[in-house]
């Protein structure tokens, strides 16, 4: 007999010894027998007698059903109200958008729900059909990194974990929030379930939880999302077993979701800020990365306040001070007399929430000790390489808070707002026009020599990285758009050419270096922009896409707001460089470095591999001159709701 289901192995037929079986014991049965024919005959005469036969072959009616060819029934419903409905309510409740999954028996209870609960049928959160659980995990890094808040994706038993393990590992690496739902189901295919499953992967999650009941299940997912909102926000984990997703719940209610309580600085701490902004002649916020949308919007309202001008890292990742706020840039005068840190150190105080790293050594239970997460390391600014040392040698000049900046502003805000009388607001107004004025002047001054500079190379073919962000910005600039994918290895010549003014322009790289994110990551992006008029842009590169393509199905699949343009130097040139020094320092020679680090002989063919996955493309492009025309292609295609790729061929960085 075959079966069709991905997760079930073909069985033979076997005799009939034993009483009927259900579909997952008469699998595991028939698992077993396959091993008992393959013995033997001399084997199988020296096993025991206990060995023999225990299963039975199923009946006509179970072979039908396990092979598609029976309709369920549809009287006598055994039962009324499954428990995954109440994880879907639980779900919704909590405003959970999407969850992105590869398929998986494991918690086909919850899939079927998702499909299905309410009347009519639920459509959120919405499933996002994924071809490999790492894309599952990197859309869900994706979305969140653009919204700041959570979304969900679904891991099959062991084997999905190990397959999402490396986005799991990035997004923690980010401190990214997201809720993992692993499906459990004991009773099937042993290979895939586990005592401890979270055990793989607990030294880079935030939170787990395996629930034994109903009630508890529901408890641990509005634990979970707590948990990966509240600093130091992260992944977490909550194993379902089966046996609960189709538990009959009778008359249990969900009970009312209570959102995380975040807090910031105290009321006297807060007054404290508040006096000296208020006294300083030139105060300064030096702003990071906030949590939420809301994070990046009060530090802009707490500048205007005040007067004060304002650092960005909005350029290098998300929830970053907008760029081309008139206070956004060095001011009319850089002797600051008082410096607020905003999740940004080297200041009179900083407020900074904690990081991940300080709950790296509680659930690393082996020690594994990762280099990146360990304390013994500082964490770097956006694009730069971390360094060793501690943390206590960070140039701070003031005092650093452990305590969520997005928290704490409204309360500096509210204690500001007793202070400033009619000429203390005068007075900010004629410091606000100053610093709007020289800091305009600092942007155009830094635009006219990036401009100059990025056109070295501007008509060389293969196509410079530069020329391909620059013809890119004129046809999105008047659009909300996110630029999803890491631009580390293609110049990350957006910092310097375009605007990033909202809290989603730059996603950032993606945490621990590892490849195959960027194309997850976008659609995670373009999912969050698909119902909100944006436009997503993904600067593909062609070693990362290989690893995890199919996220180009979904993309076409879930019609997602997403442009992808490949960044397509034929080489993993990173490793193509280092190996090439090498060979020089070893004396022998460069002309053998692209062994093991080119992706040539054949080329291969991106605009077609789009094209397999149902996604409309062109190239490969190799002049420059044919660039601009076809990105206006590409722009108008996602304008009008259908995701595109464009190959091109590039110089290496």
């Amino acid at each position: 007999m075959s079966n069709d289901h991905p997760d079930q192995p073909k069985t033979p037929v076997v005799p009939e010894t034993v009483p009927n079986a259900g579909r997952r014991g008469f699998l595991k049965g028939a698992a077993t027998g396959a091993a008992a024919l393959a013995v033997s005959p001399v084997a199988k005469a020296q096993q025991p007698s206990s060995y023999q036969a225990s299963f039975t072959a199923p009946s006509y009616q179970q072979i039908q059903r396990d092979t598609g060819l029976v309709e369920p029934p549809t009287e006598d419903r055994s039962v009324v109200r499954p428990g995954s409905d109440l994880m879907v309510q639980a779900l919704k409740d909590m405003g959970i958008e999407f969850v992105a999954s590869n398929n998986g028996s494991s918690f086909e209870g919850i899939q079927e729900s998702i499909a299905n609960y309410g009347t009519p049928p639920n459509h959120m959160p919405e499933y996002i059909t994924a071809l490999h659980e790492e894309s599952s995990v990197d859309m869900a890094n994706g979305y969140a990194k653009a919204e700041g808040k959570p979304m969900a994706a679904m891991l099959h038993g062991t084997l999905g974990i190990q397959h999402a393990s490396m986005a799991i590992f990035q997004a923690y690496n980010t401190g990214t929030p997201m809720i993992l739902i692993v499906g459990r189901d004991e009773g099937f295919i042993q290979a895939h379930t586990a005592n401890d499953m979270v055990g793989m992967i607990r030294s880079f999650t935030k939170w787990d939880s395996h629930p034994k009941t109903l009630p508890g299940c529901i408890d641990a997912l509005h634990e979970a999302y707590r948990q990966a909102v509240t600093p130091p926000t992260g992944p977490t984990v909550i194993v379902i077993d089966m046996e609960l997703q189709k538990e009959e719940a009778r008359d249990f209610q969900v009970p009312p979701f209570r959102p995380a309580k975040i807090g910031g600085v105290d009321n006297a701490t807060a007054r404290d800020i508040a006096r000296a902004l208020f006294n300083a002649n030139n105060p300064r916020l030096k702003t990071g990365m906030f949590r939420t949308p809301d994070g990046v919007q009060a530090a802009v309202q707490l500048a205007e306040l005040i007067g004060a001008s304002a650092s960005t890292t909005a350029m290098g990742g998300p929830m970053g001070f907008p760029q081309r706020h008139p206070l956004c840039g060095p001011g009319a005068d850089t002797s600051y007399d008082y410096e607020l840190g905003l999740e940004s150190g080297s200041a009179n105080i900083s407020l900074r929430r904690p990081g991940i790293t300080s709950l790296t050594a509680e659930r690393d239970v082996m020690g594994i000790g990762f280099g990146s997460l360990r304390a013994d390391y500082v964490a770097a600014p956006p694009g730069s390489e971390p360094t060793p040392g501690s943390q206590n040698q960070q140039q701070n000049r003031g005092t650093v808070l452990t305590v969520d900046a997005e928290a704490s502003i409204p309360l500096i805000i509210a204690e500001l707002s007793k202070l400033v009388t009619p000429a203390k607001q005068a007075e900010i107004e004629r410091r606000n026009a100053r610093h709007a004025s020289a800091n305009r002047e600092d942007f155009l001054t830094n635009l006219r020599a990036a401009v100059e500079e990025k056109k070295k190379g501007w008509d060389l073919s293969p196509v410079s990285t530069a020329r391909l962000y620059a013809e890119l910005w004129p046809l999105i600039m008047n659009e909300d758009w996110c630029l999803a994918s890491p631009s580390n290895f293609s110049g990350a010549h957006h910092r310097e050419l375009w605007e990033h003014n909202k809290p989603y322009s730059f996603l950032g790289g993606q945490g621990a270096g590892g490849m195959g994110y960027g194309l997850g990551a976008s659609t995670g992006a373009a999912l969050a922009a698909r119902g909100r008029g944006r436009f997503v842009v993904n600067v593909q590169c062609d070693g990362d896409l290989n690893y995890a393509p199919g996220a180009l199905w979904t993309a076409c699949h879930h019609d997602l707001p997403m442009l992808s343009v490949m960044h397509n130097n034929r080489a993993w040139h990173q490793e193509f460089m280092f190996i090439q020094y090498l060979a020089g320092v070893r004396g022998r020679g460069t002309d053998r470095g692209h062994i093991g680090t080119v992706l040539r002989d054949p080329f291969i063919d991106y605009a077609k591999m789009a094209q397999s996955y149902g996604m409309q493309s062109e190239g490969p492009i190799e002049d420059p001159n044919l660039l601009a025309a076809a990105l206006e292609r590409g722009v108008e295609s996602v304008k009008n709701g259908k995701p595109y790729l464009i190959d091109v061929i590039t110089q290496p960085r």
